[in-house]
């Protein structure tokens, strides 16, 4: 029977996957219990080798594949991809972000494979829909959220910028995992799997839902406002005596109470240029005058103090250095071949048990055995 808290367990996953987008998705299916096989080259795959942060392994490799198999095969090789299609035919999930067709010309697509295993669920993930003229473009992370937008609203109004996380590929890959898990709730019920094909693209703009509406709908171009929100204010760091800090005020109630409590000012909350969002969006440069001189001889605990009076946000401009040390910072641990390192924990699992994450290859010999066909 399967617990709680490893609800798929049982469940087989054969992942021929690299990089970042593809492990996540694969990475929440393991963390749930679910035995992925991860098909990797001689050497290991990509991402590996980003750097060598975790004993030796990258921060991304280390980070997407605890608690997975790894199995070496060369899939030019007949005999070893006769292996993986056993695999395959005896799968679950399939998933595969190589570039677009590759699968199929190997004989694993799923037409290729439905016929054996009619209950399988294959997951293709790309850059792009294959029935757009972009279906074969080349789509790495940094590529797809300058595309898509995100950039272009992202940034300083001199500067844009990416994200600096791989947030085209983190998010496609947590939209393939939610897509597997209906897709095994739909099969509980047809006994049907079935294929998907889940993209950078339409990931990043899925969320570029908002700047696409105020430009298709208001004719407006979202500007690049650094930390501040581009269209509602204030929202965004204010400068105090030792440091900045962010304030966030959203509706009428929290503006009232920001003005009586945390500027002292209470007539500014009627002020014509102020009186509701649109007016202080449109009067930013004159509601920052009448903030900066209430903040700027405040310490940033002061100021976050006075906000909290008020059951008003804030919060500190965190570093990396001080995230790490930050108390509502979960932590879970892993291990690879180098030694233990700890994570900030799977927000599914965050009391999970250590996870190892696999050295290249360390299962192909079982593996072999377990689906050779002697």
């Amino acid at each position: 029977m399967r617990s709680a808290d490893q609800p798929l367990a049982g469940l087989l996953v054969v992942a021929i996957e690299q990089a970042v987008a593809a492990p996540m998705c694969t990475q929440r299916l393991a963390d749930a219990g679910a035995r992925v096989i991860k098909i990797e080259r001689a050497g290991g795959e990509t991402a590996r080798h980003y750097d060598r942060a975790v004993h030796g392994t990258s921060a991304y490799f280390a980070w997407l594949n605890r608690g997975k198999e790894s199995a070496v095969f060369d899939l030019k090789n007949e005999a070893d991809l006769t292996i993986v299609r056993n695999m395959a035919l005896k799968a679950d999930v399939l998933v595969s972000n190589f570039a677009r067709g590759a699968v199929e010309r190997l004989g694993l697509g799923y037409d290729d494979l439905k016929a054996e295993n009619p209950r399988l669920i294959t997951v293709q993930i790309a850059g792009y829909g294959g029935d757009t003229a972009y279906a074969h473009a080349r789509a790495y992370d940094a590529l797809v959220q300058a595309e898509s937008g995100v950039c272009a609203v992202t940034g300083t109004p001199g500067t844009p910028v990416k994200v600096g996380v791989s947030l085209a590929d983190i998010a496609c890959g947590m939209n393939a995992h939610a897509a597997v898990l209906e897709a095994l709730i739909a099969r509980s019920i047809s006994g049907e799997g079935r294929a998907i094909e889940m993209t950078l693209f339409d990931t990043m703009a899925d969320w570029m839902n908002v700047p696409l509406m105020h430009y298709e709908l208001l004719g407006r171009e979202v500007p690049r406002s650094g930390l501040a929100h581009a269209s509602i204010y204030p929202y965004g760091p204010v400068q105090c005596s030792d440091g900045h800090v962010m304030v966030v005020v959203q509706n009428p109630a929290e503006w009232t109470r920001f003005c009586t409590v945390a500027l002292e000012r209470p007539e500014l909350a009627s002020d014509p240029r102020f009186h509701d969002n649109p007016a202080r969006d449109e009067n930013r440069s004159a509601l920052d005058a009448e903030m900066a001189p209430v903040f700027s001889v405040l310490t940033c605990d002061e100021a976050l103090a006075r906000l909290e009076s008020g059951n008003l946000a804030g919060a500190r401009i965190n570093t990396v250095s001080g995230v790490s040390e930050h108390v509502a910072l979960r932590r879970s641990s892993s291990r690879v071949e180098g030694g233990e390192f700890t994570l900030a924990a799977p927000p599914l699992r965050p009391d999970m048990e250590q996870r190892v994450v696999p050295s290249v290859g360390a299962h192909t010999d079982a593996i072999r055995r377990e689906f050779g066909a002697d």
